[in-house]
């Protein structure tokens, strides 16, 4: 068993890929990355939007836990000796407190490539 992490281009949020068949499942994976609000930059987004410029820091924010949680994922799919991660799908949330979390979560797989099945 490996115990590297994915590549993220192994994380897909497809049931297949094409050319490939999963030779064994190992199971489901996930990955949780969350952010403790800060007031300071909440403040500048929200001068931000009244003055009319673009929210781009949110969506940097954003995809950063996303990127976090992504990495978690390919961590614990690789320990688990996984060469994929298949239907992946990601749930965010914003608590009352302003706390961001981002979960990625998915089924971790050992695919092969479709030639060598059928032989």
């Amino acid at each position: 068993m490996s115990t590297s992490a994915l590549p993220h281009e192994a994380v897909v949020t497809f049931a297949q890929i094409d050319g490939y068949a999963v030779a064994r499942r190992l199971g489901y994976v996930s990955g949780i990355a969350s952010q403790q609000p800060n007031r300071l930059r909440a403040t500048f987004r929200s001068i931000g939007a009244l003055i009319g410029l673009s929210r781009d820091e949110l969506l940097t924010d954003a995809e950063i836990l996303r990127t976090q949680a992504i990495a978690i994922l390919c961590e614990r799919a690789g320990a688990l000796g996984a060469t994929a991660v298949l239907n992946t799908q990601f749930h965010v949330s914003e608590g009352d407190d302003g706390k961001c979390t981002v979960v990625a979560f998915g089924e971790a797989v050992i695919l092969i490539a479709a030639a060598q099945r059928s032989a």
